[in-house]
């Protein structure tokens, strides 16, 4: 058992994850899904102004608001940049780091500087003139009708700022236990697999990979929280 913090993707929120936390309460975890400002129930502050460090911020702000200790950190994609951040403040608290088909920055790096430069070049340039939200990706392939239906309805736009904002460390290089889980269904035409293959060859973290689409929380729950739960029992 144990209390695991959720740093969320892009265009998403805790609604996401509510077929995970069912799951997570019946293992006999505590699981907090904060949603980042501008997005979920929390839409309606959307502003350009929102950054890294507002969601950064966001999910500190529940640790200190909760006293949550010796925990788990759980950061899904984006949510790799916001989790990397929240680790670096709450170094004292984190228990254990885990990536989930996420980016893995080092200090000064925005999401966009970790993407394929056409794509990045697509997000920060591609922008019609004046626009600071940037449209969601589309879904994986094999989610479902009833699901796309689902996430299509909840999805919403992000500030710009988001991904072209620099992670800014202040404590130096993450040190805590960290482990990478690749979802392999994504693996060739994610840019993730750059950071599984580092996680492999460094003695400070543990690899594992899910036979899932990038976000396994919505088309592969069970198989998530059974592999979850493999990675907190070592952790």
């Amino acid at each position: 058992m144990a209390t695991v913090v959720l740093a969320h993707g892009a265009w998403s929120s805790a609604w996401a994850w509510k077929k995970v936390r069912p799951l997570m309460r019946e293992a006999g975890h505590e699981f907090y899904t904060p949603s980042y400002t501008g997005l979920g129930e929390r839409a309606h502050l959307a502003d350009p102004s929102n950054d890294l460090e507002t969601h950064i911020q966001d999910v500190l702000g529940v640790i200190e608001a909760e006293d949550l200790r010796d925990f788990v950190l759980l950061g899904h994609s984006y949510g790799g940049m916001v989790a990397t951040g929240v680790a670096d403040r709450a170094r004292d608290r984190v228990k254990h780091l885990i990536y989930l088909d996420a980016f893995v920055p080092k200090d000064g790096q925005s999401l966009a500087d970790l993407m394929p430069p056409a794509l990045a070049q697509h997000m920060t340039a591609g922008m019609p003139a004046g626009e600071w939200r940037v449209p969601p990706n589309p879904p994986s392939q094999d989610t479902s009708p009833e699901d796309l239906a689902w996430i299509t309805a909840h999805r919403k736009p992000q500030s710009i700022k988001c991904f072209v904002s620099p992670l800014k460390l202040r404590n130096g290089p993450i040190t805590v236990p960290r482990s990478y889980i690749q979802a392999m269904r994504y693996a060739a035409q994610g840019p993730f697999s750059q950071f599984a293959q580092a996680a492999k060859s460094d003695k400070g973290w543990t690899s594992y990979e899910i036979d899932a689409s990038h976000s396994p929380n919505i088309t592969a729950p069970k198989a998530l929280v059974e592999l979850l739960n493999k990675v907190i029992a070592t952790a």
